[in-house]
């Protein structure tokens, strides 16, 4: 499958920088590329360069005036509002065609995919799930998601299967399909009464003909590898079965481990290796091996990120990495001579177990009880029994 396999990367996509000590750091994409190419899982990849997406692609998932807005902002020097200027999003300069490279790299896997050059490409600048239809949210100016699935949408897909495993909820690609019956999009995240932006629940299903087609997994603050891989697996699968996407797009943020500074879930490296591996897998069984990864949030930028995100490019590219795999000592140096004081892990995994006991009907633990009110919410609507394990 490696050469069935695309990889969207450019140093140019490191110009989306907030600028000063703002934990969007582009920092963690050039490490992520500098150890994924360490430890060969790049060897014989020519990536693919992104093209700055036009404004017809961006009015795919934006309003002409936030555009406008955008591209104005650096120049404007007052509130241009549209949430640009923020703490959360500041004007920096080139905002406006940093964003829109952002979204022509995940604009460039999707046309990958479509015209079938890859059946898996991977867009790890992207994943920027936030943004809304008028204006910044979370670290996010344009949607790359929301106009990548769009451009699927017209361009040989009927349905499209969205998942977002960052730790805060995807809610503008949500926003974005919310009453669209050929969009199917679940979000696995903190729990939203415990973390920004405070949506997400459960009972939010989609609107008219798209209801249930909007899935939220809310999960606790502190909850582990086992209990995220048993939500997981307790309602993904069957909603793909159910849905019979053509094509999977994932977000994949790496904020939900246990190290993170802005959120309280307590994954590890090894559970998002995991995730990534599942992910493959549900391609291949329900989306016809097609399959779009982005990247997303993660906010330790040394210890996390680049070791997550490489496993995501070798889950791509069919060359996973061990998680007892040495990380290189070039890759360690270069990571010193940036923070000399920085304690850095030696392996590709964090030595945690992933493992899971899978769901079996109960609603033993905070979890499991998750797990029960998503399932009879949502499956009903797609034909499924929510209190038959088996479905």
């Amino acid at each position: 499958m490696g050469e069935r396999a695309a990889v969207v990367w450019d140093a140019a996509l490191l110009g989306y920088d907030m600028g000063g000590d703002h934990p969007f750091n582009p920092i963690r994409l050039e490490l992520t590329m500098r150890l994924a190419r360490a430890l060969g899982v790049l060897d014989g990849v020519t990536p693919l360069p992104p093209e700055p997406a036009d404004d017809a692609d961006l009015a795919r998932a934006h309003t002409m005036a936030y555009v406008d807005a955008v591209r104005e902002a650096p120049m404007v020097g007052w509130d241009v509002g549209h949430g640009l200027g923020t703490a959360d999003n500041p004007v920096f300069g080139q905002m406006h065609a940093a964003s829109a490279l952002v979204v022509g790299g995940s604009l460039r896997a999707a046309r990958a995919i479509a015209s079938g050059s890859a059946d898996r490409a991977v867009s790890i600048a992207g994943g920027l799930h936030h943004a809304m239809r008028d204006h910044a949210a979370g670290f996010c100016v344009y949607n790359d998601c929301s106009v990548a699935i769009s451009w699927l949408l017209d361009n040989g897909f009927d349905k499209v299967a969205y998942i977002d495993v960052d730790v805060h909820h995807g809610d503008g690609v949500q926003a974005a399909f919310y009453d669209d019956p050929r969009v199917l999009t679940v979000s696995l995240h903190q729990h939203p009464a415990t973390l920004w932006p405070g949506t997400g629940a459960v009972t939010e299903l989609g609107a008219g003909a798209a209801q249930g087609t909007s899935v939220n997994i809310p999960l606790p603050p502190g909850t582990t590898d086992p209990g995220w891989q048993r939500a997981f697996h307790a309602t993904v699968p069957s909603l793909l079965a159910a849905f019979e996407p053509q094509v999977l797009v994932t977000q994949c943020g790496v904020d939900t481990h246990a190290e993170d500074p802005l959120a309280d879930l307590s994954l590890s490296v090894d559970g998002h290796r995991a995730t990534y591996l599942a992910l493959r897998d549900l391609a291949e069984r329900y989306a016809g091996g097609k399959w779009l990864a982005t990247g997303g949030g993660g906010y330790e930028l040394l210890r996390v990120v680049p070791r997550s995100w490489t496993h995501l490019l070798a889950a791509v590219l069919d060359r996973d990495l061990a998680p007892d795999t040495r990380l290189p000592t070039e890759w360690l140096n270069t990571v010193r001579k940036v923070a000399p004081r920085a304690e850095l892990p030696l392996t590709m995994g964090d030595g945690a177990d992933p493992s899971f006991t899978p769901w079996s009907g109960g609603a033993d633990d905070r979890v499991d009880a998750v797990i029960r009110d998503v399932r009879r919410a949502v499956f009903p609507l797609h034909g499924l029994d929510p209190d038959d394990p088996r479905d």
